[in-house]
């Protein structure tokens, strides 16, 4: 029998999802923005699935579905050399990487194609001209949430790497630099909270560190939960729910969402 935790750790997420899996064209879907999103589904029969899931490819611009547990980029050691980028320019020799998720983080991750579109995309990431929103599911239930309340609340403290403690972040009041998150009450059961969290910011571990110092580790968090807390889900339960960001040839707002799949 499956405890309650158990079933609000498994209930659906309900959101826009472009599914390009069950299709078999082309489809355009608007966004929120007044946009125009175009995913292109040709070249989903190129990719196994499980292996490389697309969600967008076009001449400039292309937007992933990463699973849990596979790093971005290739890390050090012959056994991290799988990673999503090298999967991708398997397909698309051209695609570059434009920023990164955290190995144990699921969800939407962009690539540029061709040098251009690196620059243009960097540009949008580093003047924070991109908007990204996350689901996690934590343990406890922030102080100030209410069931009944759904606003946006912040949490704003300071960060920096925990050099002697890599790959760990703190907060810092004297040497951090400045860390905001906006999150949301989505659902809780009392034992667990479902968050959606904006970062504003994007320092190392922000959200994992900033929940963790409000009381509420991400359930499955080796690196900031408690050991219970980080044994009782089979990974981290953080996922990239939604980005819109500029694409690099027209400056349209393009706006992509990904259920999590927890």
């Amino acid at each position: 029998m499956h405890s309650a935790a158990d079933r609000f750790l498994r209930c659906p997420y309900h959101a826009k999802v472009m599914n390009t899996l069950d299709a078999t064209s082309s489809k355009t879907a608007s966004s929120g923005a007044g946009s125009v999103v175009k995913v292109d589904m040709a070249s989903l029969s190129e990719a196994p699935q499980g292996d490389l899931r697309v969600l967008h490819a076009d001449a400039h611009l292309l937007v992933l579905d990463k699973p849990a547990g596979l790093l971005c980029v290739p890390g050090r050691g012959d056994d991290k050399q799988d990673c999503l980028a090298r999967r991708a320019q398997q397909l698309y020799p051209d695609a570059l990487v434009v920023h990164r998720l955290d190995m144990a983080t699921s969800g939407l991750w962009v690539m540029a194609r061709g040098a251009a579109a690196q620059r243009r995309l960097s540009h949008a990431f580093a003047t924070r001209a991109v908007r990204k929103r996350y689901v996690a599911v934590v343990a406890g239930l922030p102080v100030d949430a209410q069931a009944a309340d759904t606003s946006w609340r912040s949490i704003d403290l300071p960060l920096i790497v925990d050099w002697p403690q890599r790959p760990r972040s703190k907060v810092d009041p004297v040497h951090g630099k400045p860390s905001l998150t906006r999150w949301r009450l989505m659902s809780s059961d009392g034992r667990h909270a479902r968050l959606e969290l904006e970062p504003h910011t994007g320092r190392s571990h922000q959200l994992r560190v900033h929940l963790q110092a409000i009381g509420c580790p991400i359930v499955g968090d080796t690196l900031y939960a408690s050991a219970d807390v980080a044994a009782s889900a089979g990974r981290l339960l953080l996922h990239a729910s939604a980005i819109t960001v500029p694409h690099p040839a027209s400056d349209m707002p393009m706006h992509f969402e990904s259920p999590p799949p927890f």
